[in-house]
């Protein structure tokens, strides 16, 4: 499921969900929800996250109502999983698919 889509809440916020390649590079996909006050606001979500190149272009493939109910359910408002998704795998945080950032002041791992 590459494509995208979103959809629009009664409180005036949107759901956007996307087809991403695997930022790991392992040439799967990823399925990402997010939650947010407009789909610009949505995508600078994720961009602010370094995920650069995501643009949302039509609306193929909207959010189902289960994945509305995990994001809106999550405090983060930012979930993924795995395409093709398997029914036992759950949503995941976006922090489990993104590399941490190195925090100043803590050692590296010994090579």
């Amino acid at each position: 499921m590459p494509g995208g889509g979103f959809c629009k809440l009664p409180g005036g916020s949107v759901v956007v969900a996307l087809g991403l390649p695997n930022p790991a590079g392992d040439g799967s996909t990823v399925r990402v929800l997010v939650h947010a006050g407009n789909r610009a606001r949505a995508l600078t979500r994720l961009r602010n996250l370094g995920l650069r190149a995501v643009y949302l272009r039509g609306n193929t493939h909207p959010p189902t109502p289960d994945e509305i109910t995990a994001v809106l359910h999550h405090p983060d408002g930012l979930l993924w999983r795995t395409v093709p998704e398997t029914h036992t795998e759950l949503w995941h945080p976006i922090r489990a698919l993104l590399p941490q950032p190195r925090i100043w002041g803590t050692p590296r791992p010994a090579s």
